[in-house]
């Protein structure tokens, strides 16, 4: 196998559009997924695919992360047959959301052998991916940032939150607490008025001119309730992960959070009635079921 010069770990719904925005560049890229078909379309793209992420740390430098949770980044960076086994990756780049703690422990191991990590979760889903409009949140030390900057520009907006990782990953899920909440209370808002006689369509138009105008009004509800395709693109299961790292970490600073654990609740039922793999904008659903209505437009 030739050298790439960028080795990307998890080409799924995220890391698949954001390998063809490299390899659209021209950089080189060597890809390892567990799905042999998320790495057959990235090989149709004209990307390497290796049998392992120790492979893929063996012939690139610079290897990007996007995997789903916390767990699966401490395998495949720590694990048998791991990044940390490779033998030419100088530098990780996380684009996971696994909380501040995991965050920090990977660096620290990786740390030991000579390899830095760059704490840097993304936010603005599978199409921000693809149209490279992505939020990038950064922690790592300048000198490293200063390096990597330019190449993470490829996928949006680079943020550099500080030099400690971790720092990363409580923007991100602090981010996403709050995109959550907002998906929870406009469902509820929304399926209030629809039960007493207003057209949901108008109430958008009304709430995106008001103070009560968030991204689930301007964005989520326009694209996935009023149709009822429930289709944004981001987990119902993978949004419960990420605002229980929030709560988990909230706690172990002595934050409360009230509103948040209710949110938390909300995808848990959310869960519970459409499954792990339904889109969170289901929240919605599960309103409109004890009420009795559908947001539709």
């Amino acid at each position: 196998m030739t050298t790439a010069a960028l080795g990307f770990v998890g080409v799924g719904k995220m890391g698949g559009p954001m390998t063809a925005r490299l390899l659209n560049a021209g950089h080189k890229v060597c890809v390892f997924d567990a799905s042999a078909e998320a790495m057959a379309a990235v090989e149709q793209l004209g990307g390497q695919t290796a049998g392992s992420a120790a492979e893929v740390a063996s012939v690139a430098e610079t290897v990007f992360l996007s995997l789903p949770d916390p767990q699966i980044v401490q395998t495949v960076v720590l694990g048998k047959g791991g990044i940390i086994e490779g033998t030419k990756v100088k530098r990780v780049v996380d684009f996971s959301t696994i909380g501040p703690r995991t965050a920090s422990s990977v660096a620290k191991n990786l740390g030991a052998n000579d390899m830095a990590y760059v704490d840097a979760p993304v936010s603005g889903g599978v199409k921000g991916a693809r149209e490279g409009t992505l939020a990038i949140m950064v922690a790592c030390p300048a000198s490293i940032f200063a390096s990597t900057e330019d190449i993470l520009k490829n996928f949006g907006k680079v943020f550099h939150l500080g030099e400690t990782p971790g720092q990363a990953q409580t923007m991100k899920i602090a981010n996403n607490l709050l995109a959550g909440a907002a998906i929870a209370l406009t469902s509820e808002a929304m399926v209030m008025g629809v039960k007493a006689g207003l057209d949901p369509k108008l109430m958008l138009d009304v709430l995106n001119t008001s103070t009560g105008r968030n991204s689930a009004t301007q964005d989520k509800f326009p694209r996935s309730v009023l149709p009822g395709s429930f289709d944004f693109g981001f987990t119902t299961g993978l949004s419960y992960k990420d605002i229980s790292l929030c709560i988990d970490e909230a706690e172990a600073l002595g934050v409360p959070m009230v509103v948040g654990s209710a949110v938390r609740q909300m995808l848990a039922v959310t869960k519970a009635m459409y499954g792990a793999d339904s889109d969170f904008t289901s929240i919605c659903r599960v309103v409109e079921s004890w009420a009795g209505v559908e947001v539709r437009g």
